[in-house]
């Protein structure tokens, strides 16, 4: 059997050589290792190893700024990543799971708790690389998974929506997975001070709910209409038939919920690192995305107000203005009424600051 490379980074001495000689005596791991996060990061861009080890408190680059970097990078956004955090930062991790960390494990740790964090981790990343359909098995022709979700919302109860009414609320039990015939909904946190981060959009032809269904888990956010909306509500004992039936239709589900949970680590990320005039460009752009059929469109009419924007970009609505008037005089939008015209989403692309 090929051995597995694991990457460990940790600045302090005993720690790593200590982890290094023990996952080395298993026999079943090459190992590499760096003492801090700048060459961490060269050597995960240089080796792209199985699964990295990386302490959070580090001289040159946090583990933070590590997991930032290469979530960037292609070659390297996808290897597991457990955090290795002593018992006073236990606060932060929140703030690491949320920046896409797999796992952590709590200094001082025994043998058993790494080997079994890291089979545990390998597996799990094994598991997901054959149901993302890389076995043929799983595979259905385009054509025909088209024709079994069109029968899918066709036989589904549809229902009507008023504009910023909600559908479904954080902790509520997955009854249906929706699909939009026809409007715009979004997904959204709620902070205990009454503050809401939308973290989607979603637009005609999307599903959306699947998530929860899929995990066996309450709703972790809220979703509402945009606009007037019809959603169809597909009954979850259906949809389970279905992909049971189907692996492909699953395989397909899977691939779809690997795409937004990569499109809410960036969101987080930029949340996190990028400047309140870059979270505005990026929240354009997702949305104007999510608003046109032709993914090649420069120019795109969105329809959104100024509080669904703020909360897309999490900042203030006085800000969102001052940005908008700042990108309008920099001729990349106009305001048509309640509408905004992006006149550039490469220009938007652009912004860094």
């Amino acid at each position: 059997m090929k051995k597995r490379t694991i990457l460990i980074i940790e600045d302090n001495l005993e720690i790593r050589e200590g982890s290094a000689e023990i996952l080395e005596l298993t026999g079943e791991y090459d190992i590499i290792t760096a003492e801090n996060g700048m060459i961490g990061v060269e050597l995960a861009t240089k080796h792209h190893p199985d699964l990295i080890l990386c302490d959070i408190m580090m001289p040159e680059l946090d583990g933070y700024g590590v997991l930032y970097m290469l979530g960037k990078q292609e070659s390297t956004m996808h290897i597991p990543f457990i955090f290795i955090t002593a018992k006073s930062e236990r606060v932060d991790m929140r703030k690491a799971m949320e920046m896409g960390a797999d796992d952590y494990i709590v200094k001082p740790f025994d043998d058993i708790e790494l080997l079994n964090a890291i089979e545990s981790r390998l597996k799990k990343k094994d598991s997901l690389d054959l149901a993302a359909g890389n076995g043929r098995f799983l595979k259905l022709e385009e054509e025909e998974q088209n024709y079994l979700l069109e029968n899918l919302v066709k036989e589904a109860r549809v229902k009507k929506f008023k504009k910023k009414q909600l559908i479904y609320g954080t902790d509520d039990s997955p009854l249906f997975i929706y699909y939009v015939v026809k409007g715009k909904v979004r997904s959204f946190l709620n902070y205990q001070d009454g503050r809401e981060l939308s973290t989607d959009i979603h637009g005609d032809g999307h599903f959306f709910g699947y998530e929860s269904i899929l995990m066996n888990e309450n709703y972790t956010e809220s979703t509402a209409s945009l606009e007037d909306s019809e959603i169809a509500m597909i009954s979850r004992d259906v949809f389970f038939e279905l992909i049971y039936r189907k692996p492909g239709i699953a395989s397909k589900f899977i691939r779809m919920l690997s795409g937004n949970i990569k499109e809410k680590e960036e969101q987080m990320l930029g949340f996190a690192y990028d400047t309140v005039r870059k979270r505005v460009a990026s929240a354009l752009i997702q949305i104007a995305l999510k608003s046109t059929e032709n993914k090649d469109d420069d120019e795109v009419l969105i329809r959104i107000s100024r509080e669904d924007l703020a909360a897309f970009a999490g900042t203030a609505n006085e800000t969102i203005s001052r940005i908008l008037a700042e990108f309008k005089e920099e001729g990349i939008i106009i305001k048509e009424k309640t509408a905004i015209r992006i006149l550039s989403i490469k220009e938007l692309k652009k912004i860094k600051q």
